[in-house]
């Protein structure tokens, strides 16, 4: 039987000795693909729904746009391999002030580990990880697939989710994953990219207190916690944490991975932080010795100031309105099209569709990409979301093969003509 790569792209690299084909993320695939149609960032004639990215310049009551990094003499030195010092002391004190007011356990410099960005910081983690059985969700982020497939002392296990139950997965569900799999540790994205699904307030706590007493270690990718969309249970949150339910920051098993690149729409100075207990920081600093030899130092130094209230309640505040809007019509858009969306975000800057209903030849995820390219679009196939590490699952068909993740990351104007351009693409289609 043959094993079918979870990967869409029949693309092969070049035959080298001692090389194998390393697979492209979903994000990179396409836009691969749209380059060979002309494509190039920054083009205003083309529509990049599929990026990863939120809209980096200006925005309403936002403050000012980092314009420079000051090189000093010591920038020229390497940073340490577990960041500059200063810069990590800041990203406690920012956790501590903004989700553990009051709490007796406090995060200090050595609970943060800084590196050169979100896969980077993902990679150290995974790298520190024992032989263990690690579960991860289906779909999530694309990059996860290679990350835990190419590091061989953990065993990656699925943990699938239904879209009939909008993906929703209990406590309850957790516990028996964990107990029934031998789960030592836990991946995911919160808020999920590509659903939007978010675990936030007292189900956010109850999972942090299931891995704490079943000794599972909880690995968040937090990139998208500044884009909270509902209220789960009426605090008027607008950002979300698994450091809010952490009792002993040493000693709980939450591991916590968040940066610059989208909560503070930077995703160029690739800043990135690790927060966990200090035994989890040594160990992935260790990591970084040999994975990296740690990030930019002028990069580093003037990320310091962005973590200052002001700016982070200001920025936090201008992405809310901002995105509310274009959350909005992207969401009444893609209904018109005819695409099923099975969760309106709750978190995250991405809607998840099923375009089944759409009309033959643009009912698939691939070929609805495909056939957008031509219309200069950019969307991102569903099918790269079911991750498959190590391409252990053998599978025919890809679950979501008729999904397709469309980004309100680009400004407001860019979206209105990316959904009229797919608007007369279907239907002019056949």
């Amino acid at each position: 039987m043959a094993v079918v790569s979870s990967s869409p792209s029949a693309e092969s690299a070049p035959s080298l000795p001692g090389f194998r084909e390393v697979p492209k993320t979903g994000v990179i695939f396409v836009s691969s693909e749209a380059e060979k149609k002309g494509y190039r960032g920054g083009d205003p004639s083309w529509c990049n729904l599929g990026q990863g990215q939120p809209e980096t310049g200006d925005l309403p009551g936002a403050p000012p746009r980092l314009t420079n990094l000051p090189i000093t003499e010591d920038a020229y030195e390497y940073a340490p391999v577990a960041g500059l010092r200063e810069l990590r002391q800041a990203v406690a004190d920012f956790y501590n002030r903004t989700y553990r007011k009051g709490m007796p356990s406090q995060y200090t410099a050595d609970n943060v580990a800084i590196c050169g960005g979100g896969r980077l910081a993902l990679a150290r983690a995974v790298t520190a990880l024992g032989e263990v059985n690690l579960g991860h969700f289906l779909p999530d982020y694309t990059a996860y697939e290679e990350l835990l497939g190419v590091f061989r002392l953990f065993n990656p296990i699925p943990i699938l989710l239904d879209h009939e139950r909008r993906y929703h997965f209990s406590v309850d569900e957790l516990r028996k994953e964990i107990l029934g799999r031998g789960l030592s540790a836990l991946l995911l994205s919160n808020p999920c990219n590509p659903t939007g699904r978010t675990i936030a307030g007292s189900e956010l706590a109850a999972w942090v207190a299931t891995c704490r007493t079943l000794d599972c270690a909880m690995i968040v990718d937090e990139f998208y916690s500044h884009y909270i969309w509902t209220d789960p249970d009426g605090t008027g949150a607008r950002m979300v944490s698994a450091a809010a339910h952490v009792e002993d920051v040493d000693k709980d098993p939450v591991v916590i991975i968040d940066g610059l690149t989208k909560n503070w729409r930077y995703p160029g100075l690739r800043i990135s932080w690790t927060v966990g207990p200090k035994k989890v920081i040594d160990a992935v600093s260790s990591a970084g010795s040999f994975l990296d030899g740690g990030g930019s130092r002028p990069a580093q130094q003037a990320a310091i100031a962005l973590l200052n209230d002001d700016i982070v309640t200001r920025e936090t505040d201008a992405i809310h309105k901002a995105f509310t809007k274009k959350r909005s019509f992207l969401l009444g858009a893609l209904e018109d099209l005819g695409v099923r969306v099975d969760l309106a975000p709750q978190g995250g800057f991405y809607i998840w569709g099923s375009v089944e209903n759409l009309p033959k030849g643009l009912d698939d995820g691939m070929k609805l990409f495909k056939a957008a390219l031509d219309e200069k679009v950019i969307v991102v196939p569903g099918a790269f979301f079911d991750i498959n590490p190590g391409q252990r699952r053998v599978k025919r068909k890809s679950r979501f093969e008729r999904h397709v993740r469309f980004s309100f990351g680009p400004a407001l104007p860019t979206l209105q003509l990316a959904m009229e351009r797919l608007q007369h693409l279907v239907k002019t289609h056949g």
